[in-house]
C-alpha cells in the first residue's frame, strides 16, 4: 500500500454546550491543523497516489472556505440567530463541534470527492490530537 498525506492549517472559533462544566462551554478559538492521509494499492501512471495539489485544491480549499476564522456551533446553539444577524461567518453541525466531529466531516468530505481517504488526524492544539474514523489504541 502506499501512502500520502496532506497538512491543513487553519483557526476557527467553536464551544462545546454538552460540556457545561468545562472551559469549552465558552466560547473560544484554536490554531488547529488537519492531516489527511490517502491510501492506494497502486500508483496511477504519474507515480503517485494522488497529486498533492488536487489535495489542495479540494479539501484544503473546502476547509478555507467553511472551517478558516469561521465560529463553528451545533445547530441548536442559541447563539447562532445572533451570531447570522451580525453577519458572522458560521459553520453549524449536528453533532458537538469536536475535534473528532470535525475530522470526520474533513474525512466524509475527501471520500465525496473520490479521494482514497483513510483517515484524518485533527490537532486542536499542538499537544492533542484525535483520529477519523480509526482510534488511536489504548
Amino acid at each position: 500500500m502506499f501512502q500520502v498525506a496532506r497538512e491543513i492549517h487553519f483557526c476557527y472559533g467553536h464551544r462545546i454546550l454538552s460540556d457545561p462544566t468545562g472551559r469549552c462551554q465558552h466560547l473560544h478559538g484554536h490554531t488547529a491543523r488537519a492531516l489527511v492521509v490517502l491510501e492506494s494499492p497502486s500508483l496511477d501512471d504519474r507515480g503517485m497516489v494522488l497529486d498533492f495539489s488536487d489535495i489542495r485544491q479540494h479539501v484544503a480549499g473546502w476547509v478555507d472556505q467553511h472551517f478558516d476564522h469561521c465560529m463553528i456551533l451545533q445547530q441548536n446553539d442559541p447563539l447562532v440567530t445572533e451570531l447570522q444577524a451580525a453577519g458572522e461567518p458560521l459553520f453549524l453541525t449536528e453533532a458537538p463541534p469536536t475535534a473528532r466531529e470535525l475530522a470526520r466531516i474533513i474525512f466524509q468530505f475527501a471520500q465525496e470527492c473520490g479521494f482514497p481517504v483513510v483517515h484524518v488526524e485533527f490537532w486542536e492544539t499542538d499537544d492533542v490530537v484525535d483520529r477519523y474514523p480509526q482510534p488511536y489504541p489504548a
